[in-house]
């Protein structure tokens, strides 16, 4: 029985999500796909067993899957400074000091280096090489990543980091990315729906769900362009998705055939650091995916603009699924569905409360519309987007705010929060906290 159907229609309804996709794995197995809505909003074509989402950030830990197959061939050290063999890019000095980063750090966001998310582009827009994109270079719409903390010390999400470790993979290599990508996990694994393809080729696109913002909209060109593949440029869908988890499932317990070693698999697995508050209800990182405490379940989420999606696998069990959605409301529904295969599966310590808490009062969100300062300094706009906030800070263009909760709101672009708490808004941002006063 397909646990999560039920729920899953009825979410659709209630979180405004034009479409769906999910898989469901049951004893290493997927036992059930199915789909509900349509591409576009206001349109006919419905979302198939073959539509391509945008993976957006699970596109990590299938990148960091692929650079462990690198390190089981002796190609790469997971401990040993990047910088060692980087040939085209370096890690930069911090003023006068060389940090010395790894793969292991990289790839568990403690590497403490900048640039978190990608806003992506028109697809009409210039794209940026990779280099361009590390060293900040136009046409690059965000600064190249530095290291900005002490490396190995503290959880900083970062998906420059991630371009780091695309840079040095093609650098070991010699051979493309997308191509490097196909080689080592998407043909393997069987993930014949999957492309690291930015933009896409004319015949995938004709194949792709339409991304929708809070408000229902669609997306200006139908999605954005995400030149950062490695961190974020996989489309594929659920069923794919669900191979790529029981892969790393079966290499985990030293299945014959596995495409890394049961060691690696194992330290993939294992925390390496813990986040500062659970996102989709897990606490770790290890290398690659988001984990529990014990490394038990492992997965990620992902959100590109217009895009939103889970997978989550219970690598003692063999239980899991993965859940797509065409819209930046289908966060909320993903955890629900999750919320449905914890309770159907006995996850008893997957705990996704925050995430699950209701949206905010049409009447809290007009409340909140208006003019503040940030205690005594930057100046900032709040409109109603949505079930969310767009913030217009003094000199900045439009940020949008998205609802995690009755009284808390994420950026989406970068780790900034507002949080409405005993009636006053509190800007939040990497542990400092300020109170946003009304003018």
């Amino acid at each position: 029985m397909d646990v999560l159907r039920d729920g899953i229609e009825a979410d659709r309804e209630e979180f405004r999500v034009p479409g769906v996709s999910w898989a469901v794995i049951e004893n290493g197995e997927i036992a059930h796909t199915g789909t509900a809505g349509v591409l576009e909003a206001g349109k006919p074509a419905p979302v198939e067993a073959g539509t391509l989402f945008q993976a957006a950030s699970i596109s990590k830990p299938v990148t960091a899957f692929a650079m462990l197959r690198l390190v089981d061939r002796g190609l790469l050290e997971l401990d040993e400074d990047v910088n060692t063999r980087l040939t085209s890019w370096q890690v930069p000095p911090t003023r006068a000091w060389q940090p010395v980063v790894t793969l292991r750090q990289l790839a568990s966001h403690s590497a403490g280096m900048t640039t978190p998310g990608f806003p992506g582009y028109h697809p009409d827009a210039s794209l940026p090489t990779t280099l361009e994109i590390l060293t900040g270079a136009p046409p690059s719409n965000t600064a190249g990543p530095r290291v900005e903390r002490i490396p190995g010390a503290q959880f900083a999400y970062s998906g420059g980091g991630t371009t780091v470790i695309q840079q040095l993979l093609e650098d070991v290599t010699g051979t493309p990315f997308p191509d490097l990508m196909r080689e080592l996990v998407l043909e393997p694994l069987g993930m014949s729906d999957s492309a690291f393809a930015q933009p896409l080729p004319p015949g995938l696109a004709g194949r792709s769900a339409i991304g929708h913002d809070e408000a229902g909209e669609s997306v200006e060109g139908g999605w954005h362009v995400y030149p950062e593949l490695a961190a974020a440029g996989l489309w594929t869908t659920p069923t794919d998705l669900a191979r790529f988890g029981i892969g790393v499932q079966e290499a985990s317990a030293g299945a014959r055939g596995a495409l890394v070693s049961p060691e690696l698999a194992r330290q993939m697995l294992t925390p390496v650091i813990q986040m500062d508050s659970p996102i989709a209800g897990l606490t770790h990182v290890g290398i690659g995916p988001f984990l529990n405490a014990s490394g038990q379940l492992f997965g990620h989420s992902g959100g590109n603009l217009g895009f939103r999606c889970n997978l989550l696998v219970d690598r003692a069990t063999g239980y899991g699924a993965a859940v797509m959605t065409n819209s930046d409301s289908g966060y909320r529904l993903a955890m629900r569905a999750f919320a449905t295969a914890a309770s159907s599966y006995g996850w008893e310590d997957y705990q996704p409360a925050a995430e699950l808490s209701d949206e905010p009062a049409a009447e809290v969100l007009a409340e909140l519309a208006g003019d503040y300062r940030l205690g005594d300094r930057l100046r900032f706009a709040v409109k109603v987007w949505g079930s969310g906030l767009q913030v217009t800070f003094e000199g900045q263009p439009p940020l949008r705010f998205f609802a995690l909760s009755a009284t808390t709101f994420m950026a989406s672009s970068t780790q900034a929060e507002l949080e409405l708490r005993d009636g006053r808004l509190v800007f939040q941002q990497t542990g400092f906290e300020l109170d946003c006063v009304r003018e």
